[in-house]
């Protein structure tokens, strides 16, 4: 069977510029190496990952009417994601984010929401995600678990494979917020951070099983330099990050959530897919922006295989 896969949720602009070390004071000016500009976001960005990988891939969500939306726009499809099921806003700016990136690939932000705050389940296009195979939901917390629900109860009863990332830093009251929701989740594919933050667990296995209790199928952490954790009911399987020169970590988060959910459309293990999320995330980490590399599956695969072996010897 095909894998069709919704994304929708957060769908960012996002301008990178490296290295920085500080912003130069007052009317200063600073030399780059340099600046480039991209999708991104835990639903524009896992699609553009998705469909390199062979997926077939259909994104939802708001932007706005502005130029910022127009490249957007041209830069999914360029990629050959399917953006039909996009709205547009009047009033309401593409969210864009610029990205200062230090050189050690680390970045802080500065970022608009925009129109991803005005998303709503009336908007959702639920025949569509019906008739997919998976349903991403990036940044489920921008409207809550009581309203995501609504849109990931529907999908599970048409039988599809429902998953959400998060965008939000993890605290008590966001898993309270995200708490509805949770249930409706084969897939949860937070981060470290979260995870902790989330449960308020000392452990990440004790805090991803804490998830685990409120409903959620399986949770896969990602752990940066570490690699990620896979936890159900039954098994934790640790698959570490392969070596690689890291430039920026914009979207590798987003890069492992799609190889991740593309092994599991394809029918392999959790380990292996996990191992196909932390191929996709090294990969994108060599370059600038969530879009970065022109690999395709067997490209990843043979990434992965490679850089395991040189880690071997």
């Amino acid at each position: 069977m095909t894998q069709t896969v919704v994304t929708l949720g957060a769908h960012v602009f996002d301008v990178q510029v490296r290295p920085v070390e500080a912003i130069p004071e007052g009317q200063g000016a600073a030399l780059v190496e340099q600046i480039r500009f991209g999708p991104a976001g835990t639903a524009a960005g896992t699609a553009i990952t998705l469909a390199k990988l062979g997926a077939t891939v259909r994104t939802a969500g708001a932007i706005g009417t502005d130029p910022i939306g127009d490249l957007l726009l041209a830069m999914l499809t360029r990629y050959g994601v399917d953006t039909s099921l996009l709205l547009r806003r009047d009033g309401v700016q593409t969210s864009a984010s610029v990205l200062p990136i230090r050189a050690d690939g680390s970045r802080p932000a500065f970022h608009v929401p925009g129109a991803n705050l005005t998303y709503s389940p009336a908007d959702a296009p639920v025949a569509e995600i019906a008739r997919a195979t998976h349903l991403h939901l990036g940044g489920p917390e921008l409207m809550g678990g009581a309203k995501a629900v609504e849109i990931l109860a529907p999908a599970r009863i048409s039988g599809v494979v429902t998953s959400a990332d998060l965008l939000a830093p993890g605290d008590p009251g966001v898993l309270a917020w995200l708490a509805p929701a949770l249930s409706s989740l084969d897939y949860l594919l937070p981060n470290e951070e979260q995870v902790l933050g989330l449960s308020g667990a000392s452990s990440l296995e004790s805090g991803a099983r804490a998830l685990l209790d409120r409903g959620v199928g399986c949770v896969a952490v990602t752990r940066g330099a570490r690699g990620a954790l896979v936890v159900t009911a039954e098994s934790e399987v640790a698959v570490p990050a392969f070596a690689v020169q890291v430039t920026d970590t914009t979207g590798c988060g987003d890069a492992f959530s799609a190889g991740f959910l593309r092994g599991l459309g394809l029918g392999r293990s959790l380990r292996e897919s996990a191992v196909l999320g932390c191929a996709a995330a090294g990969l994108v980490a060599q370059g600038l922006g969530s879009d970065h590399g022109e690999f395709d599956l067997a490209a990843a695969d043979a990434f992965a295989a490679q850089t395991a072996t040189l880690e071997m010897d």
